[in-house]
């Protein structure tokens, strides 16, 4: 049985201490997933005292990282409604980055763990943001990320009751069109993945992947509080968002060929005639994807609406039979990844074939990306009949690549490995399952940091978290994965 590569249950971890020792170097590397256009305008300067922007938790290691050529002796802590300083620290490993091209050093101001608002403060360099010391700030962190995508739901009205000043009426009610076709097509729902509103099923789906997998692993990490219309029905919110897009790719597909359309391309008119909503083609992609999310919320999602989850697996498996139809060639990534869900959620010994042909090709260990990361996760945790050479080659390679994330870290100020922040959130997704399958202390430490870069403690000093740059970056379902991983040590 795979389940016995996951025997070792998760533990709490007691606050950290990150020690900063050795020379500091910092690296880029490439992205496993499309690059997302940035939009937002970024400051003249970039701060020069980096932070958590969200906080931290009361007795938990705390340090910030200066950036300039000239550094001061001392740094304050200062309470922010009094001016106080409550705490003098003094800066660290001063020295001159090769790879960043920046002087930098740190300095740890653990000492603090009374509750409260606080700033840092250094000659020469100035303050930095604001920052909170509290109890359940990672908790509080996870149930803001995971509103994020309330407040993008389509075609729904967001009262301010819920909503407050992200509210608004209901959008893109309008019926779609096909583009070469007269014909209308009821598109409204899902989350909105652009300004103006338009929506791709596979990318759809891969952010319900990396939600559920968050969930599986973390489920007590996530409420049924998070202040949501569902919130209080015994259902956690995850789960009731998740269904709210689950609801849109059903929309999605063709129930006659089980074929699922590309997504929904929302255009501005000429001359200020409205808008206009276009269905994008059937596709393959599209339909892999779908099925590969379908069957996993089915799976999930059976012990709190049976009707729905089987209503979701069918299509899984519709879906399925359009890609078996048309898609001749060897099993890819959203391929393989499809049929481990599917052969989870309904045992068939077909599905299961399929993934055993992808794992004996053995690209997967050359480097995972997203799905194939996915696929692998859902193979080695079914209580289904497995292969278990194959579940113990899939636990060695996640085990391996948490041991060269972590090599990596070591020499970076910021205890990352690289800039790239879909390949650090990657990067998570494997330490967060290696640290579920060893528990492992250090890898803690390492996503706690990531945790620090992510909320401000960054080259750019940007809180990736803040509402408008989790819009316009696809990484907000990855983000979950570390959010909901922190929030549980917390407790």
């Amino acid at each position: 049985m795979a389940v016995i590569l996951l025997m070792i249950l998760l533990t709490g971890c007691s606050p950290s201490q990150i020690e900063y020792e050795g020379e500091v170097s910092g690296n880029t590397f490439a992205g496993m997933e499309k690059e997302p256009v940035i939009s937002y305008e970024m400051p003249a300067a970039s701060p020069a005292i980096l932070i958590n922007q969200y906080g931290y938790i009361n007795e938990s290691s705390k340090v910030a990282i200066f950036k300039g050529s000239e550094m001061p002796e001392e740094f304050y802590v200062v309470q922010e409604d009094t001016g106080e300083r409550v705490y003098t620290g003094y800066l660290e490993n001063k020295g001159y980055n090769e790879k960043s091209q920046e002087y930098n050093c740190y300095g740890d101001f653990s000492g603090v763990s009374q509750p409260g608002t606080y700033y840092i403060e250094a000659p020469i360099l100035g303050r930095s943001y604001s920052f909170k010391i509290g109890e359940d700030l990672y908790g509080q962190a996870l149930n803001e990320a995971c509103r994020q995508f309330y407040y993008s739901r389509c075609g729904m009205t967001l009262t301010k009751e819920f909503a407050g000043e992200e509210a608004h009426n209901a959008c893109h009610t309008g019926k779609a069109r096909f583009r070469e076709e007269a014909e209308a097509f009821d598109g409204a729902g899902g989350w909105h993945q652009t300004k103006e509103g338009s929506r791709e099923a596979e990318w759809a789906a891969r952010n319900i992947g990396a939600m559920l997998f968050a969930y599986e692993l973390y489920g007590e990490a996530f409420g049924d509080d998070t202040g949501i219309p569902e919130s209080g029905n015994n259902i956690p919110d995850v789960l009731d968002e998740i269904r709210y897009e689950t609801d849109w790719l059903l929309k999605m597909q063709n129930e006659q060929t089980g074929a699922v359309y590309a997504g929904i391309t929302v255009c501005e008119r000429d001359r200020g005639m409205g808008i206009i909503s276009y269905v994008e083609p059937e596709d393959i992609r599209s339909s892999k994807a779908f099925a590969m999310a379908l069957a996993k919320f089915s799976y999930l999602y059976q012990d709190y609406d049976a009707e729905y989850a089987g209503l979701c697996l069918r299509a899984a498996e519709n879906a399925w039979r359009y890609v078996k139809r048309n898609d001749t060639a060897p099993a890819d990534s959203l391929k393989f990844a499809a049929a481990a869900e599917l052969y989870r959620a309904s045992g068939r010994g077909s599905f299961h074939r399929i993934v055993l042909e992808y794992l004996e090709e053995g690209s997967y260990k050359d480097g995972m990306d997203e799905i194939d990361f996915l696929g692998c996760a859902a193979y080695i945790s079914t209580s289904r009949q497995v292969e278990l050479t194959y579940c113990a080659e899939i636990a060695e390679v996640i085990l391996t690549k948490a041991e060269e994330i972590s090599k990596e870290t070591r020499g970076s100020i910021y205890r990352t490995a690289g800039e790239n922040h879909q390949k650090l959130l990657l990067d998570m997704m494997y330490l967060t399952t290696a640290d579920y399958m060893i528990t492992n202390r250090e890898y803690k430490n390492i996503i706690e940091n990531h945790f620090h870069y992510f909320m401000g403690r960054n080259e750019m000093g940007i809180n990736f978290a803040d509402t408008e740059i989790m819009r316009q970056l696809d990484m907000d379902s990855k983000l979950i994965v570390m959010l909901s991983e922190m929030a549980f040590f917390a407790k």
